[in-house]
């Protein structure tokens, strides 16, 4: 099965991509196929133009398209996902994650961001047709780390939660597999908030 990576930050580095890599790195270690999309590196007049017919732009929405599962990393700003995110959203046909688990993940100076993933980012994800939406993982600032001498430092209760979406998301999969694409719809009050 095949899982996109998209990262929605602006910035390169970002503490956002490097924890969508580790959880990338951790779905590659159990067999799972991955691909990258780095929103910010798509050409910016295509995505602010919505020019379909850009071959960039197009191979993104390919990946898209293919993709069993998308992991989808955010910076969270002025409680609200990032505009580069939005931007390459907005491009996806309407229907754009049918069929496709989806779980989010987003970065913020404090915890009094975390809910803009459940009240910003998931009803654009659910609009989209999205089958399944995962609960989030929101990580303050200070509980993702990174240094050229140690690389990524994650805090435990975050390491935990990761631990927990990855295996959220596989056994998801192999749900979606097992059941041919008859994936039982998660009530609302089944879901948990981001913490």
């Amino acid at each position: 099965m095949n899982i996109l990576l998209l990262s929605g930050s602006p910035s390169n580095p970002s503490r956002s991509t490097r924890l969508l890599h580790h959880v990338g790195d951790r779905l590659n270690e159990l067999g799972y196929r991955t691909a990258r999309v780095q929103a910010r590196d798509l050409p910016a007049q295509a995505l602010l133009h919505a020019d379909f017919n850009n071959d960039e732009l197009r191979a993104a929405k390919a990946l898209v398209a293919q993709a069993d599962a998308v992991v989808v990393s955010t910076p969270v700003y002025k409680a609200a996902y990032s505009g580069v995110l939005k931007t390459f959203l907005d491009i996806l046909p309407q229907d754009g994650l049918s069929g496709k688990l989806v779980l989010p993940l987003a970065t913020g100076g404090s915890q009094s961001h975390m809910l803009a993933l459940d009240y910003a980012l998931r009803p654009v994800l659910a609009s989209l047709a999205a089958k399944h939406i995962l609960p989030s993982i929101y990580a303050t600032d200070a509980q993702i780390e990174w240094s050229e001498e140690y690389g990524l430092n994650i805090d435990t209760t975050i390491a935990q939660r990761i631990t927990e979406g990855i295996s959220h998301l596989t056994h998801s999969l192999i749900a979606l597999r097992n059941q041919g694409n008859n994936f039982d719809a998660v009530q609302f009050t089944q879901l948990r908030c981001s913490a």
